[in-house]
């Protein structure tokens, strides 16, 4: 049978798995949540990796976590430490996903992180919103690096994100066609009147064949706004995934569970299988349905005589 195949450029869909810091600092626990997220049907597994001692001041770093409730530290920058695992944690991680049939990512926040990670060579790696205007890490992730690079919007002026796009245009080679741009609203969770879906309209209208191409990063709650992100055009879905939406943390009730994840990777195939016109007027399992239902076909001669 040959290989479902959408009309009008609509390609299959990719779902992230945002695993982030959800895994609470365990490797087991990450180890685990990539499993889950596979067997959800996800493509890809990410995480997230920080240097705290250089992405913070030295203020922020030794002062208390805004919510302590959450905090795995005495201090917002032990709370972050606790949270990292090491670059060989992450080749671990990575291996699994091999193993699994999984892609394995992360998002960078900081130059050093990019190195780390960009030394892996994953097949894509994330710069989240909070660190899109940060040349330095970029310039890593474009000239020492090169696979694609997916990048949010979140919180970022359209002035911001015209300056991310010519910063890739002016990279050596094909830099800019490795580039995936995201619609995102910055929140935990995001109402949906603030996902601002339209957004990713304006995306596509302004930077399409100037970067591979779009995604979208969300943080509402439930599964149905990822739908009308991929009719937009958003072949890329990333969605925070935990295993327990009540854990301590403050990402995991902005996060799907497995089951979650699993209803949004159906679901998005679905919107892709129906993404095409008719080949025919009639469709053949459309036939028998015509010649059973329709005015005219199973009845020719009265409706002959009722033709106006």
């Amino acid at each position: 049978m040959a290989a479902f195949q959408a009309d009008d450029g609509y390609e299959e869909p990719h779902v992230i798995a945002e695993i982030g810091c959800n895994h609470m600092g365990q490797f087991e626990i990450a180890k685990e949540l990539l499993t889950l997220a596979k067997n959800a049907g996800a493509t890809v597994g990410k995480f997230q990796k920080r240097c705290p001692k250089e992405l913070l001041t030295e203020e922020q770093y030794n002062a208390q976590h805004p919510n302590p409730h959450n905090s795995y530290g005495d201090t917002y920058g032990a709370h972050r430490e606790f949270l990292e695992l090491d670059v060989e944690q992450h080749r671990l991680l990575q291996k699994h996903c091999e193993e699994i049939g999984l892609l394995y990512s992360c998002s960078v926040w900081d130059t050093t992180s990019a190195k780390e990670i960009a030394s892996l060579n994953p097949p894509l790696i994330k710069v989240g919103s909070p660190s899109n205007q940060h040349w330095e890490m970029q310039k890593v992730l474009r000239d020492e690096y090169s696979g694609m690079v997916h990048i949010s919007t979140g919180m970022t002026t359209k002035d911001e994100v015209e300056k991310i796009v010519s910063f890739w245009e002016q990279g050596k080679g094909n830099a800019k066609e490795r580039v995936i741009l995201y619609n995102c609203t910055s929140g935990y969770p995001v109402p949906f009147q603030d996902v601002c879906m339209l957004e990713l309209k304006l995306l596509r209208e302004r930077f399409a064949g100037r970067v591979r191409g779009f995604g979208f990063s969300g943080h509402h709650l439930g599964i149905s706004v990822d739908i009308a992100a991929y009719a937009l055009g958003a072949t890329w879905n990333e969605r925070h995934f935990t295993k327990d939406r009540t854990w301590k943390g403050t990402d995991h009730a902005a996060s799907l569970e497995p089951a979650g994840l699993s209803k949004l990777c159906r679901d998005l195939k679905a919107a892709w299988q129906c993404m095409s016109y008719k080949k025919t007027d009639i469709l053949p399992l459309e036939a028998a349905q015509r010649a059973k239902l329709k005015w005219g076909c199973y009845n020719q001669d009265l409706a002959k005589k009722t033709a106006v």
